[in-house]
């Protein structure tokens, strides 16, 4: 949709004036006169107007295409008041606010400015960059916190896992849909401010060799990012201690960091090129759905924290983050869990595992059915079924590590760091959190 100003309306589709009787003898003054002559010089001397015919008729004239005639006359910003009267008239933003549950002091203004992205707005007064951050920042620590105490026994690629698909972004973009949010085609200053305003990607020509993405989505087709490593020129390995130091909350490469030049095996010249045309086109291109929808969630949790405090936003984490059903025990995938329980036994001082056959069934058969348990001493540590007994023996191995691994204390021994202020004002001490030696590496 095309916005249209008043103030163009006598060029766009009114007939326009005689250019003969523009230069007629005025009563007007010197000094009263030169601005108006600056003015019809400009006008005139306009090729795009001069093209128009005057003796048109007006259903030609207001078919015809204007263009803009100068860049100065572009509409402002609306005042800070202008948008408050907007924000307050919005249906969508007060159906949003109910539909959410925010406090009275969650203001409709902020509410609208979680829903503008910086791509939309680039006033930082106005878009949700900053709450976003801070947003993002709470989520990873209470995420993580309640996953540490519930979970202590958790590996650190389970964790980065689980903290995924706990608050990742594609979970974050489906809590959008469920909030019932909506997004804007463009941005602008007539569209309604309880829609998702953010600057689209461009589409591209040409597709990659996996036929899914575009070649200027690639990572590396338009510039390189780096991993915010020491010495990343020498290419060293990218292991599990270098991620939970240099990466973010999920294990992933931190975007927006620069590449060092001999980590890229280019030239200078060609380097140099790379990085001046990739941040322009990251500036150009715009984010996709699942960026602003993250954004405009993180920016909720945020404001939520400034302007409610932290046990309100607490509250909200738990009811739409932390309620979510994840079954843990998919995230597990061992390379060889026969040798894992080994070393896990001798570790914690436990006899070594056995396997045991508990029953069967159709061994001669074409799907024979093997039942597997594997014992320490005269404790079953797992037991799983499988159409061999090595098949078995293995994926009882997996199951007794499984249970090892989603070992949770009892409720009332649970006590998150975040919540000990308020224990402390309820006259509870507070209880040190279970530690464990960590997982087995082999």
């Amino acid at each position: 949709m095309r916005r249209v100003q008043v103030g163009r309306w006598s060029g766009a589709y009114l007939p326009p004036r005689n250019p003969r009787t523009a230069f007629l003898a005025s009563t007007l003054t010197a000094t009263e006169r030169q601005p108006q002559q600056i003015r019809l010089v400009r006008r005139f001397s306009n090729p795009q107007w001069l093209r128009r015919g005057f003796h048109a008729s007006c259903c030609c004239r207001q078919d015809a295409v204007t263009t803009r005639f100068h860049d100065q006359d572009e509409e402002p910003y609306l005042k800070p008041q202008e948008r408050r009267t907007r924000n307050l008239q919005s249906a969508k933003l007060a159906a949003l606010h109910a539909r959410l549950s925010l406090p009275a002091r969650f203001s409709m203004s902020t509410l609208a400015r979680c829903l503008t992205h910086p791509s939309a707005d680039p006033d930082s007064n106005h878009n949700n960059s900053s709450l976003a951050l801070l947003g993002q920042e709470l989520i990873a620590y209470y995420t993580a916190e309640w996953l540490i105490c519930n979970y202590p026994r958790l590996p650190m690629p389970v964790l980065y896992a689980a903290q995924y698909a706990y608050s990742g972004g594609k979970t974050l973009t489906q809590m959008t849909r469920e909030w019932g949010v909506e997004a804007a085609d463009a941005p602008g200053e007539e569209v309604d401010p309880g829609y998702l305003q953010f600057q689209r990607v461009q589409p591209g020509n040409a597709m990659a060799d996996n036929m899914m993405h575009r070649v200027k989505h690639v990572q590396g087709a338009s510039g390189q990012s780096g991993t915010g490593r020491p010495r990343e020129e020498f290419h060293h390995r990218r292991g599990m201690s270098s991620r939970i130091v240099y990466d973010d909350e999920f294990g992933d490469l931190r975007s927006g960091i620069a590449v060092h030049d001999t980590a890229l095996g280019l030239s200078a010249d060609i380097a140099e090129d790379l990085r001046g045309t990739s941040q322009n086109q990251l500036k150009q291109g715009g984010v996709t759905l699942e960026d602003a929808s993250a954004s405009f969630i993180r920016a909720v949790f945020g404001a939520l924290y400034l302007y409610s405090g932290q046990n309100s936003m607490q509250s909200f984490h738990k009811a739409h983050i932390l309620s979510r059903h994840l079954p843990l025990h998919t995230l597990f995938n061992f390379k060889n869990p026969i040798m894992d329980l080994a070393r896990l036994c001798d570790r914690e001082g436990l006899e070594p595992p056995v396997a045991r056959l508990i029953s069967e069934t159709g061994r001669k058969s074409r799907s024979p059915v093997f039942v597997v348990g594997v014992f320490s001493g005269h404790d079953k540590l797992g037991e799983d079924a499988g159409a061999s007994l090595s098949e078995g023996r293995a994926r009882a191995a997996a199951q007794a590590l499984r249970s090892w691994y989603l070992y949770s204390p009892p409720a009332e021994q649970i006590c998150l760091p975040s919540e000990q202020s308020e224990q402390e004002k309820k006259g509870k001490r507070w209880k040190p959190q279970f530690i464990d030696n960590g997982e087995i590496v082999t």
